[in-house]
């Protein structure tokens, strides 16, 4: 919908700005509410959801079907890419738009950022409110002390494995005797490392990992094949 001779009014001319007047027309675009819904598997329904979201308001409602762990979602970037400052998102539940905690407040973060609001019905959360922002900001510390808890197991972890003599990482897949047969035999230029490998039955990339690199440069082409 466009005004014509907004300009002309002051205080026509505040809210003119407020809305982004431009050349004398202003475009004036009512907020929304946007849904979205997902399911992970073709099996599941998304009825229960829709109508929910339907019953709160939602002039439209983004849906797919795509597991919570996958990263690419392409409704949610729709609908992402649809929402406009003082729109709202809204879900039925809190694990249907995060793929986990720190997700979840990660793009939490990204709509307030855009003064977009967010609500999840089933929790009766609204960061529009005191206390749905209040909410959200538990959610944060919650997912940053999940974090440090994270970081604190694996440090320990590691500190213990050091103390039985053992590094972090992937076992290693030759024993300290075996290292020392695929050396002997690397060495002796009789066996390629397809050979060698094939005895040892591990990959050509295994016995790679335990060569010195500038020996291995040192294999004649028809070994190394």
């Amino acid at each position: 919908m466009e005004y014509r001779g907004v300009a002309q009014n002051p205080c026509a001319l505040s809210m003119s700005r407020l809305l982004g007047l431009s050349g004398g027309f202003v475009t004036l675009r009512r907020v929304a509410e946007l849904g979205y819904a997902r399911v992970s598997t073709p099996d599941q329904d998304l009825a229960l959801q829709l109508d929910a979201l339907e019953a709160a308001g939602c002039a439209r409602v983004f849906s797919e079907t795509a597991s919570g762990a996958r990263s690419q979602r392409p409704q949610l970037e729709r609908l992402f890419d649809q929402l406009r400052e003082g729109d709202t998102l809204v879900v039925w539940t809190l694990d249907r738009l995060g793929r986990s905690l720190r997700h979840l407040v990660t793009l939490v973060d990204e709509l307030d950022t855009r003064g977009v609001g967010f609500r999840a019905l089933d929790q009766q959360i609204d960061t529009t409110t005191a206390s749905g922002r209040l909410q959200i900001h538990l959610f944060a510390a919650l997912a940053e002390f999940e974090r440090e808890l994270g970081r604190e197991r694996t440090h320990a972890g590691l500190q213990a494995a050091r103390a039985r003599g053992r590094c972090g990482g992937r076992p290693r897949a030759l024993s300290g005797d075996q290292v020392a047969v695929v050396r002997a035999m690397y060495d002796s230029r009789e066996h390629t490392v397809t050979a060698i490998a094939g005895v040892l039955g591990v990959s050509r990339a295994t016995i790679y990992r335990e060569l010195d690199p500038p020996a291995a440069e040192d294999v004649p082409a028809q070994q190394s094949s």
